[in-house]
């Protein structure tokens, strides 16, 4: 990789220390350069114009992210946010009263909360698998609730938002396919900053969003659809033109792709945006990226441990996300003395985490580093 050039391409490098891809990473140049330009054309000629002229272009959208992860352009639908693509993506699952998901203890706050509500809602039964003692899933637990509840969805978080963890989604995609179960990720913290392969993974739903490690805009996403849940014709529940076509007074024909989770209205600005930003991953090499960010964690996560501070993560694979505290100093004080020097970070708060903080013994928050591919390991040291 070229650090340099990648660097020049990032602007707000050159006096900070940036921290928190997250959260929400800088976006380089050409993300910004190519919003810019389509909304000053939108400005000209009108939204309904520009999109007209630019409907080709669109397309790139699909094949770029198709490339990405490993699939078709068909598998493949633009969505505003990570839990606007799992919204929609759970939609389309026909729960009934009884059913079960199986889950873990490091989904995605938000996962969570939904999963509460179908409980609350639908009377669906939610059973989390179990963990080893490092932190990793015990498939064998989770192969034993599979035949004792045979469960409708299996989720997973990929890598939790609230520690550096990398689960092992793979072991539970053999799990999923051997059994039949519908499997979803998600990506939303793993796309963008590792290699992420939907044919390894054998899921079938992964969701992402663009903010993240991908460094695309707020206001993006997208979704991964399987052939097999395309060709099962399954829908989200609240469908629109897009993807549908209107066949008769009280019926509807499907198109075979995962644009039928989509909206009619859509930013288009933004989803060029986004093109961008897959594209600017894919030019670099998704391999190189994970490969140097692995350096860049395993450094951070050694410098803080031997200046005393206490790292929460736990597990045998470790992703780019760093959460710690200290064992003397405040959180306060952490906070104030990283701000003062211009370190961009963020803070994973214990409601946010509630099983797995509770196990770590948090009581409210701690500090979280994300660093990406831009950064330096001279950042690194200077930490």
């Amino acid at each position: 990789m070229d650090i340099e050039s990648i660097r020049k391409d990032t602007k707000g490098l050159s006096d900070n220390f940036f921290f928190n891809s997250a959260g929400s990473s800088l976006m380089p140049k050409i993300v910004v350069e190519s919003m810019i330009n389509y909304f000053n054309q939108e400005e000209q000629w009108s939204g309904y114009e520009v999109a007209n002229r630019s409907s080709e272009l669109f397309e790139c959208f699909y094949e770029e992210t198709a490339k990405l992860l490993n699939c078709k352009p068909s598998n493949i639908a633009f969505t505003t946010s990570a839990t606007d693509a799992y919204a929609k993506a759970l939609s389309s699952i026909p729960f009934k009263e009884g059913d079960c998901i199986i889950t873990t203890n490091e989904d995605y706050i938000s996962n969570h909360i939904t999963f509460v509500s179908l409980q609350k809602k639908l009377n669906v039964k939610v059973i989390r698998m179990k963990n080893f003692s490092n932190n990793e899933l015990d498939l064998e637990d989770l192969e034993r609730l599979v035949k004792e509840y045979h469960p409708k969805l299996i989720a997973v978080t990929h890598v939790p938002t609230n520690s550096g963890l990398i689960q092992n989604v793979e072991g539970v995609g053999k799990i999923c396919r051997q059994y039949d179960i519908i499997y979803m990720v998600d990506a939303c913290q793993s796309v963008g900053q590792m290699v992420v392969d939907v044919q390894k993974i054998n899921c079938d739903f992964l969701t992402a969003t663009g903010r993240k490690f991908m460094r695309g805009p707020r206001g993006t996403g997208f979704l991964y659809v399987s052939d097999k849940i395309l060709e099962q014709n399954y829908v989200p529940l609240f469908l629109d033109m897009r993807g549908i076509k209107w066949s008769g007074h009280d019926d509807y024909e499907l198109i075979n792709m995962a644009k039928r989770f989509e909206h009619w209205e859509i930013s288009y600005g933004s989803l060029l945006g986004l093109l961008e930003a897959v594209k600017y991953a894919n030019n670099v090499g998704m391999d190189h990226i994970e490969t140097y960010n692995k350096k860049l964690s395993k450094t951070l996560r050694e410098n803080l441990q031997n200046n005393g501070f206490k790292i929460m993560d736990k597990g045998i694979n470790l992703s780019s996300i760093i959460t710690f505290c200290g064992r003397n100093e405040s959180l306060d004080t952490i906070q104030k003395v990283l701000r003062e020097n211009n370190v961009f970070f963020s803070l994973s708060y214990k409601e946010s985490a509630v099983i797995d903080f509770t196990k770590k013994n948090v009581d409210e928050l701690i500090v979280r580093f994300s660093p990406h591919y831009f950064n330096t390991l001279e950042e690194i040291e200077s930490i």
